[in-house]
């Protein structure tokens, strides 16, 4: 891929990575599958393949001879001279930066996928920074002398992965106020010194090898019916067996829904479009039944529970709400799961207004919410004839099918 020379990349090697038991740096280490390849240079190869333009790698004074001879041969790595703590690392490795964008990763998550940087890059032009981190599916609880003391409520924890990206300058100005702290996150720095800094979904993938049995081979995946026996013990969670529902590979979902016209406005909404009509379509959100039959459709095929559910109607939070953020509430759903999409088709049965310029703004919303190409989006419209109620101009009805894919499979 062509370097992106806007964004460079610091790759945190500085540490010894003393839990995993071994001599020196785990990163150091054969990779899981024994290829040869160590930890760090599959790490590092992640982002060349990216396109990111520098690749700056903190390493300890003892081994930054070696690690620099291990890229030798790359152009756009620069090894500099890590601390003894990760906050003086970083703080060396800022020295080094040349990009506008500057993204920060553990050297020991190397099964980080070319989504993840894309997304991490992408969170950091449109909100100004991006934390890599994934919903909590357990209860945590704080606890004291082995009792709890409190239930945090699990809607509002996640579990901080790397990358994490910022606007190098004001990354470089957070850094430059920790003084003598340490601090063991990024994203800490910035939001003690700059602003709150804004999360982005990762993967189960982008695990970090911390202890030795992290280095083992991966384990062979289930057999079919053993996939199976997990799925019908799990009492329909999905939450409790990502892994078995992943094994499918591809699911399908069908959603259909439907909205009648009378409210008072001068347009509907459809995929997030504003299109000119007599009348708006009458519901609880902004009416995108579009909108709905796709989101249906993702939630049926993830094996979740219905629109309904999730955004309920008696729900005040959901008045006039935009129907494409419930879209992407239901794809963080289905990704917790372990699918993604690969393609949606829409049929829209509409006897007015006519749809058929606004398609192509409409395909564009529906690829980018469900990060996809528009390619793989297809909508069709078409009336019913002057038939039944659709005919007569009374309400829409739209048919949607969406086709997921493990998230290993994207």
């Amino acid at each position: 891929m062509p370097e992106n020379n806007e964004v460079s990349v610091i790759i945190c090697a500085a540490g010894k990575g003393t839990r995993a038991g071994f001599e020196n740096n785990k990163l150091l280490q054969p990779m899981p599958a024994n290829n040869g390849e160590t930890v760090l240079e599959h790490t590092v190869r992640a982002f060349s393949r990216a396109g990111v333009g520098q690749i700056v790698i903190a390493a300890a004074p003892d081994e930054r001879a070696h690690i620099r001879a291990l890229f030798a041969a790359e152009a756009r790595c620069t090894v500099v001279t890590g601390g003894r703590w990760r906050t003086d690392s970083v703080k060396n490795a800022l020295g080094a930066v040349t990009g506008e964008i500057v993204l920060v990763h553990d050297g020991a998550r190397p099964y980080v996928s070319q989504k993840i940087i894309a997304d991490c890059i992408a969170c950091v032009r449109r909100n100004g920074s991006g934390v890599c981190a994934l919903p909590l599916t357990d209860t945590v609880v704080r606890a004291k002398e082995g009792c709890i003391e409190e239930v945090p409520p699990r809607e509002e924890l996640f579990a901080v992965q790397t990358p994490q990206g910022f606007f190098t300058a004001e990354l470089r100005e957070a850094y430059a106020k920790t003084g003598e702290e340490n601090y063991t996150d990024d994203s800490a720095v910035y939001a003690k010194f700059i602003r709150p800094p804004r999360l982005f979904i990762g993967e189960r993938e982008n695990r970090k090898l911390t202890f030795a049995e992290d280095f083992a081979p991966p384990a062979p995946p289930l057999p079919p019916d053993t996939a199976k026996e997990n799925a019908e013990n799990a009492e329909g969670s999905p939450l409790l067996f990502p892994r078995a529902q992943a094994i499918g590979g591809t699911r399908i979902g069908i959603g259909v829904d439907t909205h009648a016209f009378g409210k008072a406005q001068n347009h509907i909404v459809l995929a997030g479009v504003k299109i000119p009509a007599d009348s708006g379509l009458i519901a609880h959100s902004d009416g995108d039944v579009l909108a709905h039959a796709v989101t249906d459709a993702v939630l049926s095929a993830a094996g979740l529970r219905d629109i309904g559910f999730y955004f309920p109607d008696t729900d005040e939070k959901w008045k006039g709400a935009d129907s494409m953020e419930m879209l992407r509430a239901a794809l963080r759903e289905a990704k917790k799961t372990g699918f993604v999409p690969c393609n949606v088709s829409v049929a829209v049965q509409a006897q007015k207004p006519r749809l058929s310029r606004f398609i192509p703004a409409m395909t564009e919303n529906l690829a980018k919410v469900m990060d996809i190409p528009p390619s793989a989006v297809g909508i069709a419209a078409g009336t019913n004839e002057g038939l039944g109620y659709i005919g007569e101009g009374k309400g829409i009805t739209v048919n949607a099918a969406v086709l997921l894919q493990t998230t290993e499979h994207r």
